[in-house]
């Protein structure tokens, strides 16, 4: 099974870090990162897509996708 994760995160060193971690547990970049301002908050945002295999295991909708 294949598993789709979008991380988000404002932009400085905790999505780094953030991504960083997905990255070292398996997880493989999927597309381009995103970049956008977000106007509630004044901030600007980051996103990145991942992906990952996963062997013997079927898709539920209820699965918590980070604890893979």
């Amino acid at each position: 099974m294949k598993i789709y994760r979008f991380l988000t995160g404002p932009d400085d060193a905790s999505f780094c870090h953030k991504v960083t971690a997905a990255l070292n547990n398996g997880w493989h970049l999927f597309g381009s990162p995103t970049y956008g301002f977000d106007a509630e908050t004044k901030t600007m945002r980051c996103g990145q897509a991942v992906v990952k295999d996963i062997d013997g295991v079927d898709y539920e909708p209820g699965m918590k996708l980070g604890d893979y």
